[in-house]
């Protein structure tokens, strides 16, 4: 479906301006789509993956293999979200999908007269990766699922990132991560807590 701003006008909350494809670390939470426990349950302060959230866990996993330029941090899967932290590092943002066949470093040889589209998500960028990780876990926990056609949704349509800025803020990320399961009870994003 070509770009209508008419119909497309969804409120970005990614910082304006900023060139998410850039060589930095991304602290991203990416949220069940009615907040629903779908990826298991949290006892004794552990997080036990359900058969889905092995999928979930599994094509996070993926995302570095698929992408040359992406290494995973930390992270975790809850029973209604995920958080991790992803770095972006080099100049190889060759895109991996059909839809990112134009690498940024061509994109400056298109001519202004070119039919691309002014809007859509960069290839290499941190929006690409979301999108393609999005799509692929859905379509395997389909495929768990047994569901054909367009199957479920499972994520909510947007995610919430930060820019990791430095040293200091890495840390405090990676240890909020590692201590969220024994933090659920007082989670915001858990229905009968927080």
């Amino acid at each position: 479906m070509p770009y209508d701003p008419e119909r497309h006008h969804r409120r970005s909350i990614r910082l304006k301006g900023y060139d998410y494809s850039q060589v930095g670390a991304y602290a991203v939470t990416l949220v069940s789509r009615l907040r629903d426990s779908l990826f298991g349950e949290i006892v004794d302060g552990q997080m036990m993956l359900n058969a889905v959230g092995e999928v979930i866990a599994a094509t996070w996993r993926w995302l570095a293999g698929h992408y040359p330029y992406v290494t995973l941090d930390t992270w975790v899967v809850m029973p209604n979200h995920l958080h991790g932290i992803i770095v972006l590092a080099g100049d190889d943002r060759r895109g991996e999908e059909a839809g990112d066949a134009i690498s940024p470093s061509r994109q400056a040889d298109i001519p202004a007269s070119s039919p691309l589209p002014p809007h859509g998500t960069q290839p290499g960028s941190l929006s690409a990766i979301i999108q393609t990780y999005k799509a692929e876990s859905t379509r395997r926990v389909n495929r768990v699922l047994g569901l054909h056609g367009s199957g479920s949704h499972i994520w909510q349509q947007n995610y919430y990132e930060r820019i990791i800025r430095n040293e200091r803020e890495m840390d405090a990320i990676r240890a909020y991560i590692a201590n969220n399961p024994i933090q659920w009870a007082v989670d915001r994003e858990n229905p009968l807590g927080g």
